[in-house]
């Protein structure tokens, strides 16, 4: 059984990640500070899996710290780096905080696979290295990327230009995976997103409404120049998304020290009202909302074009909108049943 190490394998999209690669063979190995995440998904885990993967609380900038992961754990084949900041309103906030974390604990990952000949790296980056597309709003890895609009952005724009360089000069071969916007929650409801304070992302926003956690939904800005006014996005179910970074393992075994980048979305814009409506017909639940003014690092509107990761990857979404959308509400829900508190 392959072990691979999940950097950040406790939040959202490690979690679903770590379902995944067990369901297909392999044995991760979490590596989380809890920083972003919560303690009781490491518990959740073990009651969707059976048991409980191998766990360590170590901080990725540590150096010496996370050095006694890979002294301790022999053969790892691979690695996926989740570990990062990743609010937009928090990059623009605290936009030092995001480059010392998301950078050091990158480029310290990057130093110890060298130096303990971990060759395949799989690295969460975004969509947000397009910044403000030109010539359309559906992207391909051709794209040409622009300057992000926000730190975080920035950041994973520098993170894949450190990985370029580092490919070309170690053994280490890397898949870039660029993410749309991930929603949803596992088919168990024993996890999903579970954000820490206000949500920067929609839909806990929603679900979080809906239940009555919130008095009301905040959307920001009606006044872009699409068909409604708000924001357009390429939502993508989290164990789609999850899914492909097992795929790209796979792949990474079969290349020669390269990078290689793909974008994971469904190839379909929706605006935020359509996400609304599309909760409330799911649903049944009718959503308690108000504009507010524009949030300061969104893009008007993006989505991708995920035709290489079909085709190189053999990978493709399975959830449709309404799929993910039940998910995270039946989590929400779950949520409530179990008296699980929230950190609003």
């Amino acid at each position: 059984m392959k072990k691979i190490l999940v950097t950040g394998g406790l939040g959202y999209i490690g979690s679903h990640a770590v379902v995944e690669l067990v369901n297909n063979g392999f044995e991760p190995i979490i590596v989380d500070n809890l920083s972003n995440s919560y303690a009781g998904v490491y518990s959740w885990l073990g009651e969707i899996l059976g048991h409980k993967p191998l766990y360590y609380q170590v901080n990725c900038a540590d150096k010496d710290g996370f050095r006694e992961v890979f002294k301790a754990n022999n053969h790892i084949k691979g690695v996926i780096h989740f570990a990062a900041f990743k609010s937009v309103s928090g990059s623009v906030a605290q936009p030092i905080l995001y480059y010392q974390n998301n950078l050091d604990s990158l480029l310290t990952l990057l130093e110890l696979m060298n130096e303990y000949g971990i060759g395949n790296l799989v690295f969460s980056s975004s969509c947000t290295v397009y910044g403000v597309p030109e010539g359309g709003i559906q992207v391909d890895e051709n794209s040409t990327l622009q300057k992000p609009n926000c730190p975080y952005g920035q950041t994973k724009l520098i993170s894949e230009q450190i990985i370029s360089d580092v490919v070309a000069t170690c053994e280490i071969k890397a898949a870039v995976l660029r993410y749309f916007n991930p929603i949803g929650a596992d088919v168990s409801a024993k996890i999903g997103e579970l954000p820490i304070g206000r949500p920067d992302n929609l839909v806990p926003f929603i679900t979080q409404t809906a239940i009555g956690l919130r008095d009301k939904l905040s959307i920001f800005g009606n006044d872009y120049d699409t068909q409604d006014g708000t924001c357009i996005r390429d939502f993508i179910h989290v164990s789609d998304l999850a899914n492909a970074h097992v795929k790209a393992l796979e792949y990474l075994d079969k290349q020669e020290g390269s990078v290689s980048v793909f974008n994971l979305g469904t190839g379909k814009g929706c605006s935020v009202m359509e996400l609304v409506k599309t909760f409330e017909s799911v649903t049944g639940e009718k959503l308690n909302y108000e504009f507010v003014p524009r949030r300061a690092g969104d893009i008007p509107a993006i989505y991708a074009n995920a035709d290489k990761s079909n085709r190189v990857l053999n990978w493709s979404c399975k959830y449709s909108l309404e799929d993910s959308l039940s998910s995270a509400w039946k989590w929400q829900k779950h949520l409530k049943d179990i008296n699980f508190e929230i950190k609003l």
